[in-house]
């Protein structure tokens, strides 16, 4: 399946900026919006969107892996998300079933890491089956790392991470003095991803929506008018080509 995206590419693809080798974002995160949007200005029912959105998935994860980037987090579900009608959530619960069901066996042949950033609770069994077997297939790959953040929110991530550090100040393994950056970076959900050089958000919003909100405080961000299940390698090129042109500063004058 991937393999036939990358040929849809090589035959439909617009041509594709020029990139600095020495300058590809090493983590790159992704809120994956628009697709019942999508799907309305289709004509369509909203899941068609969001199945449209697993090829436009495909696609991006083919781009980054192309292009060198070590990390790709897929915003895919928020704690927030499950406000919407059942049967949309339902669905949501499958794509994940049914992406790794039909491109787990390329992603190992990739050397592709497929990890999981978020909640496991309320989520269904055959969605955590599915991304149990995805992780522990590919857990000693050593290529790209997939990142599905799923069931996930940034508010809750640092609420649980606070709650932690407080029960081993309480237990006397901590004190208040110890609390650092580092310290509570190592009790979020992304503890073993270094924060995401670059964040794209699809659809025109211009938001992080509760997304990476202590990760992201030195990311650059690129926001696209473009609805996600349009998006493609050169709107990941694009992304990556306006990173490039910006300097990096950190708070300071360089």
């Amino acid at each position: 399946m991937m393999k036939r995206a990358r040929s849809w590419w090589n035959k439909n693809g617009k041509e594709t900026p020029e990139l600095s080798k020495a300058n590809i974002p090493q983590h790159v995160a992704i809120i994956m919006d628009g697709n019942g949007r999508w799907a309305k200005q289709q004509g369509m029912p909203r899941i068609v969107g969001h199945q449209s959105g697993m090829k436009a998935l495909k696609r991006a994860t083919i781009a980054a892996d192309d292009l060198g980037i070590k990390y790709l987090t897929m915003y895919a579900f928020s704690t927030e998300n499950w406000t919407r009608p059942k049967d949309e959530v339902d669905f949501l619960m499958r794509l994940p079933v049914d992406f790794l069901a039909q491109e787990l066996d390329e992603l190992i042949e990739k050397n592709v890491c497929v990890r999981m950033m978020g909640y496991e609770e309320n989520l269904p069994d055959h969605t955590i089956k599915a991304l149990r077997e995805a992780i522990r297939k590919t857990k000693d790959n050593t290529g790209l790392v997939l990142t599905f953040a799923l069931n996930y929110g940034s508010r809750s991530e640092i609420t649980d991470a606070m709650k932690a550090i407080a029960q081993q100040i309480e237990s006397g393994d901590l004190t208040t003095g110890d609390i650092t950056p580092d310290l509570i970076e190592k009790h979020l959900l992304s503890k073993d991803l270094p924060d995401p050089d670059l964040l794209i958000r699809t659809s025109g919003e211009l938001r992080i929506s509760n997304f990476m909100l202590w990760q992201l405080a030195y990311s650059e961000m690129w926001f696209t008018d473009i609805y996600w299940p349009d998006f493609n390698r050169e709107h990941l090129y694009e992304a990556v080509a306006e990173y490039q042109r910006r300097t990096r500063r950190y708070g300071g004058l360089k």
